[in-house]
């Protein structure tokens, strides 16, 4: 019987959309765990006490390199497998959130609290003076987990849930989800490192509750960054987003853009409250499933289409209008009324050229609003 070929071609094709919506820095970090597995796999390196984390070899010699080599080796193919995808929703959510510079920033952090936490876990238990347990400091734990609990504890924070789904077999309270899953994986898997997911779910609470704010640099220095002419191809990738500021060419694409916006009156965001906003989670979709607190020219589109299906009169249409956009200008200070409207109108272009709408804002955030380099980009995605 002969394959069926519309079937195959359909798999194929969704495959390839999902991966090439997944950002610039989780893709990266994603190719380079899968790279260096079958680069092990293929020379036969399974000396992995020389890499692993070893808190006994780390305190004694000082070999501070395990805590980022041990993140990105794995033992064994379901190892990596089940490590990355579980990353790649959690890293996607996140750096479009944050921006692709500020969470490679962020699992650097991780990565190095989760290791500090281990050691100072283990050495506790070890040298406590009612029960000696002296194996955690001589365990060697290798693998991307630890961050992705760090991730998990942050991403549910930021969805604002109260419940989440365990394996789509029941709910829990959104508080208890990481720990639920630390036990469980404790029973349902061999070889799993009870100590290297405590420590981050450890660093993922503290960094929510702003016990790492010491640490996060300004606004400035992701500018700065991204600004570096060696980074220019990196940063004119499609699926690089720049942090919130670096550009001025509408609203970065977040979680909350790619949903149709509710049906409500825009309200205006004041200088004051920009001021006041939380480090840990910059940008203007900080919280997960929401709209956004900053109205944007998309938005007043929307409510302009909400206000035709209330049959309104065209006079009340037109006044309201108005009033949207101009809260709109009002609220982002940093974006001019001609740059914003040169950008919509070249997305709007894009779009009716058959393009998706989210791709084609993307490609047009990262092009600095050139159409014919977003075309370029968005045609290179389609090859």
């Amino acid at each position: 019987m002969s394959p069926n070929i519309i079937t195959e071609a359909g798999v194929s094709t969704r495959l390839n959309q999902w991966w090439s919506s997944t950002p610039f820095i989780t893709s990266g970090v994603t190719i380079i765990c899968a790279a260096i597995y079958l680069v092990c796999l293929l020379v036969g390196y399974d000396s992995y006490a020389e890499i692993c984390f070893l808190p006994s070899a780390v305190a004694s010699h000082f070999q501070v390199y395990r805590f980022y080599t041990s993140v990105l080796f794995h033992g064994s193919l379901l190892h990596v497998l089940f490590n990355m995808l579980t990353f790649v929703p959690l890293g996607t959510e996140l750096e479009r959130i944050m921006g692709s510079v500020r969470l490679l920033f962020l699992m650097f952090l991780l990565a190095t609290t989760n290791a500090i936490f281990h050691l100072i876990v283990a050495f506790l238990v070890d040298y406590n003076p009612l029960y000696h347990v002296s194996y955690l400091v001589d365990e060697c734990s290798i693998g991307f987990s630890g961050v992705i609990f760090s991730m998990i504890v942050i991403e549910t924070s930021l969805s604002g849930v109260q419940y989440r789904s365990v394996f789509g077999l029941f709910n829990v309270p959104a508080k208890w989800y990481a720990w639920i899953l630390l036990i469980l994986f404790q029973f349902l898997a061999s070889n799993v490192s009870l100590l290297g997911h405590l420590s981050g779910i450890l660093s993922g609470f503290a960094y929510t509750y702003g016990l790492f704010n010491y640490l996060l640099p300004g606004p400035s220095f992701y500018s700065s960054i991204e600004g570096l002419s060696m980074l220019s191809v990196c940063v004119r990738r499609p699926g690089f987003i720049l942090c919130t500021g670096g550009t001025t060419y509408g609203q970065l694409p977040t979680h909350s853009n790619m949903s149709t916006p509710p049906r409500r009156t825009s309200t205006v965001q004041t200088s004051t409250n920009q001021e006041q906003e939380d480090p840990r989670f910059p940008g203007r979709g900080r919280t997960l499933a929401s709209t956004g607190t900053e109205p944007t020219a998309r938005e007043a589109n929307a409510n302009l289409h909400a206000r035709l299906l209330d049959n309104s009169t065209p006079s009340e249409l037109l006044t309201n209008s108005q009033h949207t956009a101009a809260n709109t200008v009002r609220a982002d200070a940093t974006v001019t009324a001609d740059q914003t409207d040169t950008f919509d109108e070249e997305l709007k272009k894009l779009v009716g050229m058959g393009f998706e709408r989210t791709q084609a804002e993307v490609a047009l955030a990262a092009a600095d609003g050139d159409p014919n380099v977003a075309i370029e980009i968005l045609m290179s995605q389609q090859d």
